[in-house]
């Protein structure tokens, strides 16, 4: 029985890779369906307009690190949609790590659940993901212990019939652009929680939590971080903070901690909301914090909602960064010209997906074009 249901499951989850059925290794996996033209410009990578499941989509990523940390994908077909975008620190590992695992979690347990998706089914898949990084820590602390000290972000989007399921750690973001009655207007609703230290409410938290610990949140140079060291409470990876046996020699010592570890001071539970799905629900912006660094919820929105679907992440990458040009007085034509490592001092890896909702699809609960399975490139 459960044969069948992953044989009926992968029509709608199987995640393709390319014609020839391969999942290459390197760069973005091929165009299966409607994956829409791939295009590069310096170290922005994107695809304009595309096809996914319910309407329409648009994805673009721009590197500023030596090595990109982020990671995204989409994988859609004729019962549902799933958006992942994935933000790592330290390194691309983790981050890499969830883009190759997390949807196959996803995907194994719905078929354990006769296809059903639920809020447990989203946490469990997460669970699995962290164990398995986990383990993977293990297996490599001898040979390559910095490995304790990367994580990831993780923000997940899920569309099954007429539901959207909105999963994250760390502190990337979805907005919902919505129709505001008849007005011609568009809202911006964020629909995502976020877990990092400057926002009063996760500080606040983390004191609950450790209630013995007054440096559990430490202010350092006007940013509060967690034992002063890392922005976000929860995430993927970053075993060193959760695991007592990773916070020692031989990683940097700026990882380790003055006092024993009693229980973990990271957390890989995500929080997770579900939102029925209103025909007045126009698209979605999902985004790594580089991208809300720049643009608040309502100029986002308003880009999209205020020019052609095509080219809509671009639009709002290089939105993103003509404000950071603006804020270190420079233009925008001199700030492309920085390459990769240098770029990382004027912004961040910023990875937008962009999805229009189209009601007419999500009713039918069916589309007709192929499933839809593409990563953004792993290096530019």
């Amino acid at each position: 029985m459960l044969d069948a249901l992953m044989n009926l499951l992968s029509l709608c989850w199987k995640p393709f890779a390319g014609g020839d059925g391969s999942n290459g290794g390197g760069g973005s996996n091929a165009n299966f369906g409607s994956g829409g033209r791939e295009g590069r410009d310096g170290l922005l990578w994107f695809r304009d307009i595309g096809k996914y499941a319910s309407g329409e989509y648009s994805m673009a990523v721009v590197q500023a690190n030596q090595v990109l940390e982020d990671q995204s994908q989409i994988e859609s077909g004729p019962f549902g949609t799933f958006v992942g975008v994935y933000d790592g620190h330290g390194g691309p590992d983790a981050a890499r790590y969830v883009c190759d695992h997390l949807f196959r979690h996803f995907q194994a347990i719905s078929a354990e659940d006769n296809g059903v998706v639920t809020t447990e089914t989203i946490s469990r898949a997460f669970r699995q993901t962290e164990d398995g990084f986990t383990a993977l820590v293990s297996q490599l602390w001898n040979t390559r212990p910095h490995i304790a000290t990367v994580g990831s972000c993780c923000l997940v989007g899920v569309i099954c019939q007429r539901t959207l399921f909105v999963a994250n750690l760390g502190d990337s973001r979805v907005v919902l652009g919505k129709k505001v009655g008849n007005t011609g207007g568009v809202a911006a609703i964020q629909l995502s929680a976020e877990h990092n230290a400057n926002i009063e409410e996760v500080r606040q938290e983390l004191k609950e939590l450790h209630p013995n610990d007054p440096q559990i949140v430490v202010l350092k140079h006007g940013v509060w971080r967690v034992k002063g060291i890392i922005q976000v409470s929860r995430s993927i990876g970053d075993v060193y903070m959760k695991h007592a046996e990773y916070n020692r020699e031989p990683i940097n010592g700026k990882f380790r901690l003055p006092e024993p570890m009693n229980m973990p001071i990271l957390t890989a539970n995500p929080s997770i909301i579900s939102h029925p799905l209103q025909p007045n629900d126009s698209f979605l912006i999902f985004a790594s914090d580089g991208l809300w660094e720049h643009l608040s919820n309502e100029k986002a929105v308003d880009i999209v909602h205020s020019n052609p679907h095509a080219g809509s992440a671009k639009r709002l990458i290089k939105a993103a960064l003509q404000e950071a040009a603006r804020k270190r007085e420079m233009r925008y034509s001199d700030l492309r010209r920085i390459d990769k490592k240098v770029r990382r001092h004027f912004h961040d890896d910023i990875t937008v997906i962009v999805l229009f909702l189209n009601h007419d699809l999500i009713s039918r609960g069916m589309m007709q074009d192929p499933p839809l399975s593409i990563r953004s490139a792993l290096e530019h």
